[in-house]
């Protein structure tokens, strides 16, 4: 089995009750697809805890912004990128180690995507794979799912960045995870598939708990849901001044 994760933000809480499921669970390989860090207040624990145990990671759109700058982020964004950025280089910390992460994520430039078995892996969507949003209002946009699809080469494709799990079709359906019962054969649709694995460190659709994918290399997904101490998360934004504060309740409510 094999644990898919997404979207980190530097939300060590979130990270090790994942890793925790995901070792219950039996997984035997752990990938990521990016944005292991942003918004969050741990960072550095969280860029180590990936290299640490995660078979491979692909680059994010956060990634890209520590790396070459965040002017199309907004303010909130751009101040947790701006404040990370500072975090990863302090002195505070051994310079080997601060090397050590720096030469990391500047190889993830070259891991946008990944295909294994029956999948390809990236950040946003095949068509651009760092940077596009695929959302669920767009499973309704005809245009845009064809061209997603026709760049889409392997009959599965995991994808994050939007932060709202869920399964799309080649025609033009957006079925959420609980109404697949949790769980799905992606054969089953007779047609390609795109699913959205969710976020670990933020979730955006309305529920708290972490969310990641369990996949057994072939066919099988199975959607999990995990609750962790989002008010411990949340306290150490805030007890970061240069992180803001809607940072910090935003994974209160999961939005």
């Amino acid at each position: 089995m094999i644990a898919i994760i997404s979207d980190l933000h530097a939300n060590i809480e979130a990270i090790t009750a994942a890793l925790s499921e995901a070792k219950r669970r039996g997984a035997k390989k752990i990938v990521c697809l990016g944005d292991v860090v942003g918004y969050g207040a741990n960072p550095r624990e969280a860029l180590n805890l990936v290299r640490a145990k995660c078979d491979w990671c692909i680059f994010g759109n956060h990634e890209e912004a520590l790396l070459n700058g965040g002017e199309d982020f907004n303010d909130k964004a751009r101040a947790a990128i701006e404040w990370t950025r500072s975090e990863l280089s302090s002195r505070n910390h051994p310079r080997d180690e601060n090397y050590a992460i720096w030469d990391f994520l500047d190889n993830l430039q070259n891991e946008k995507e990944r295909r294994e078995g029956t999948a390809l892996f990236v950040h946003g969507s095949p068509f651009d794979p760092v940077r596009e949003y695929v959302m669920p209002r767009d499973a309704r946009n005809a245009q845009k799912m064809a061209r997603i699809f026709d760049k889409q080469d392997m009959p599965i494709c995991f994808v994050g960045h939007s932060h709202v799990p869920g399964i799309y079709t080649q025609d033009c359906r957006f079925i959420k995870p609980d109404d697949a019962g949790g769980s799905i054969r992606a054969s089953e649709f007779g047609q390609k598939v795109l699913i959205n694995v969710g976020s670990v460190g933020q979730p955006r659709d309305g529920d708290p708990r972490l969310s990641f994918v369990m996949f057994d290399g072939k066919d099988k997904v199975d959607f999990v849901r995990v609750p962790y101490n989002a008010e411990a998360a949340a306290a150490k934004i805030r007890a970061v001044p240069a992180l803001p504060e809607y940072l910090a309740t935003r994974l209160l409510v999961g939005r």
